[in-house]
């Protein structure tokens, strides 16, 4: 050992002042090899590592699969979505494919527009408080088998084919026992931008809609692949699902920056074989443009439609017709009986006629209505009533709904004119510049000679039999959820809670949305909870196709500027309460009803519209701040929540705005009054530490600058 001590001591001396000197350049230059390898592969992690959500699994949600499987699915669904019903056997595929491997747990996210939805995740909650996972799975495959009956009575029905506690169910439905447990799951389905159902985290990777096998098959490949390498690295099986989700985000957070992905969009060229077989047909058999709408009697969207169509039959005449299929959605109770009703009409030649009376009588569709109109359209009153409940329709429903499907149709109303589809409830001019083109296009095919009566049958023959999509323009980046929007308040607008509170909520509503009605009692609760210290602020923001809901804002306003603030609110809540009813006649009986109203200046207001100015200040106040927003809305010190969330998203936001430190006035800047304060600021980000530039220019800077990168934190 001395000896190799003593060589080594000789060949150091030997070393000259240049052998040092290289030797420190090399040195440096391994650091920077280091580093800038460092760096690298910090990137490369991070641009391969897929965007991950911390979604928290306890033993209170439902789950199928073993406890230690690598991969754990995460759903949220709704009993009545008829696309949950769809992926169900999806679901029930990978449990099969997987048997050791995933694990699925259940999370209840009802929509407010599935009027059984809630009431069926209590049943199915309680089956699970009743009897474990095999209560509540077994409760989950009959609410699916059964999607079209979940009344009460239905419940309780598929309770006591499960031999649960009959009277204890009862109880737990009548109290709302579970409710507090569906909220949570709700809150934390907002909290990670889980807006719609179904919707799925895959080991915390979010996949929304009903896929098919091989999108969910994906993901589950490659999260077990990471998850067996860090089993092979020691991690316990049943520690994987904690250990990868472990940094993931705990809140929807922006997408991830770059080019932004593309998104498929319908083929507007495309033309597609949709079949005229024995649906109903308004005019002539050799029209030479044929329309085929898919429509819900019940869809205020298809009503609002019908004037447009009126209009186009008047224009063109003998050279278009109308052939009317169904697509019932599955939350407009009314909607399948009406189209067996009108299935039924269809060979006696009456079905236009129904779905005339129908739809100018859309708000009064109980089975005495239906049978009136069948009455007024000259059909038997009793054949009628039967064929609303007559399941034998349901196959000629089912062919039209099936086809609507596969060609991408899925909401109402749906046209496909000359096999070329156009979406939604357009204006006039919207059809008239499709006509046009297939009129063109029709009369240059009879000039060659196919007959007027073979045009739609040539035309459709080589059409497509299901939905073609292109690239279309870049998706969208996710809504930023920590972006603050600069929004002033009116000195004017009406306040509820705090006279100047620490947080400002901006709330943007609609008279008429029913949402923004059903979201009230959330915000009273808010006020209640948080006292003087939150500010509730009422902006105006009502919907184009909500026709009554701009009058009633101009009505709201009108109060407001002859009783002052109390009498708006008075007036705000009578409103909501009557939200059916919102006609002029209407408005002016509530005036006349809260009393102290000059009603000849309450009615000259509405007629001159005076308020509209300031009405349309209000949408305009959205629109420069750069949000797109529906209603009901609100800005949160500037943070936008959209929809009518659960009273524990509000409170989350509010608790993170109130341990925010208040925006300090830049330097040089006077303290602004309390109106202009209200405008929400994004908070100045922590400064980063970074070598000055000088300094970076050496080795050890620019090695210090590379190290720096490579942890994840910002440099120059």
């Amino acid at each position: 050992m001395n000896r190799i001590l003593k060589r080594h001591r000789v060949a150091l001396a030997d070393l000259t002042l240049a052998d040092f000197t290289l030797t420190g350049l090399a040195l440096v230059h391994c650091v920077l090899v280091f580093a800038l390898a460092l760096g690298a592969a910090a990137r490369t992690s991070a641009q391969d590592a897929p965007v991950r959500y911390r979604i928290p699994v306890t033993h209170r949600e439902p789950s199928r699969g073993p406890e230690d499987a690598l991969v754990t699915i995460v759903v949220f669904n709704d009993f009545e979505c008829p696309f949950c019903s769809r992926v169900t056997t999806t679901i029930d595929q990978l449990v099969a494919a997987y048997p050791r491997d995933v694990r699925v747990v259940f999370r209840n996210n009802p929509l407010p527009f599935h009027a059984h939805a809630s009431l069926a995740a209590q049943a199915a909650m309680e089956a699970f408080a009743q009897g474990g996972n095999s209560a509540f799975w077994q409760m989950h495959t009959r609410l699916y088998a059964n999607q079209r009956a979940l009344d009460r009575a239905d419940l309780e029905r598929y309770a006591a084919g499960l031999r649960l506690n009959l009277p204890r169910f009862r109880r737990a439905l009548d109290a709302g026992t579970h409710l507090p447990a569906i909220n949570t799951d709700q809150a934390i389905a907002a909290l990670f931008g889980v807006d719609g159902t179904p919707g799925f985290m895959i080991n915390g990777r979010q996949l929304m809609g009903a896929q098919p096998f091989d999108a969910f098959d994906t993901i589950v490949r490659d999260e077990l692949r990471r998850a067996n390498e860090l089993v092979q690295r020691g991690t316990p099986r049943a520690r994987v699902y904690t250990e990868i989700t472990s940094s993931g985000l705990t809140r929807g957070a922006v997408a991830p920056t770059g080019a932004p992905t593309a998104r498929r969009a319908p083929d507007p060229t495309a033309v597609y074989s949709v079949p005229i077989a024995s649906s109903p047909v308004r005019g002539p058999a050799d029209a030479l443009v044929t329309i085929v709408e898919f429509t819900d009697l019940q869809c205020p969207f298809c009503a609002r439609v019908q004037p447009a169509l009126e209009e186009l039959a008047r224009s063109y005449g003998a050279d278009v017709r109308f052939v009317l299929k169904h697509n019932p959605l599955p939350f407009h109770d009314r909607a399948m009986p009406i189209a067996r009703l009108l299935v039924w009409a269809a060979p006696q030649g009456k079905a236009f006629a129904l779905h005339d009376q129908i739809f100018a009588n859309q708000r009064a569709l109980t089975d005495d209505d239906l049978v009136g109109y069948a009455l007024a359209a000259g059909l038997d009153g009793v054949g009628a009533r039967a064929a609303l409940s007559d399941t034998h329709h349901d196959a000629t429903i089912n062919a039209d709904m099936d086809l609507a499907r596969s060609l991408g149709a899925t909401g109402t109303p749906s046209f496909f004119i000359n096999g070329r589809n156009l979406r939604g409830a357009q204006p006039f001019e919207a059809f008239r510049t499709m006509i046009d083109e297939e009129l063109a296009s029709a009369r240059a095919r009879v000039a060659s000679g196919t007959a007027r009566r073979a045009i739609y049958d040539a035309i459709v023959r080589s059409g497509l039999h299901e939905q073609r999509t292109i690239e279309g323009p870049a998706a969208d980046a996710l809504p930023d959820a920590d972006r603050v929007y600069t929004i002033a308040v009116p000195a004017d607008a009406p306040t509820r809670g705090a006279a100047r509170g620490r947080v400002v909520v901006q709330q943007f509503s609609d008279f008429q949305c029913p949402f923004c009605s059903r979201v009230e009692p959330t915000i009273d609760a808010l006020i209640a909870r948080y006292g003087d210290r939150v500010t509730f602020v009422w902006r105006d923001y009502p919907l184009p196709f909500h026709d009554n809901a701009f009058p009633t804002a101009e009505a709201a306003r009108e109060i407001r500027a002859q009783l002052g603030v109390p009498a708006f609110w008075r007036f705000h809540a009578m409103l909501f309460a009557k939200q059916r009813a919102l006609t002029r006649p209407d408005l002016e009986r509530y005036a006349r009803e809260l009393g102290g109203v000059d009603m000849r200046r309450f009615r000259a207001a509405l007629t001159a519209h005076t308020h509209e100015a300031a009405i349309r200040a209000d949408m305009s106040a959205v629109a420069q701040s750069g949000a797109q927003i529906g209603t009901p809305s609100f800005f949160v010190n500037g943070r936008l929540l959209q929809g009518a969330l659960p009273l524990d998203v509000f409170v989350t936001a509010i608790d993170r705005a109130l341990g925010e430190p208040p925006r300090a006035a830049r330097t040089g800047e006077a303290v602004a009054p309390f109106a202009a304060q209200l405008i929400g600021a994004i908070p100045a980000p922590p400064d980063v530490a970074v070598a000055p530039r000088s300094a970076q220019r050496t080795a050890s800077g620019l090695a210090s600058r590379f190290i720096t990168r490579g942890r994840g934190t910002r440099a120059d």
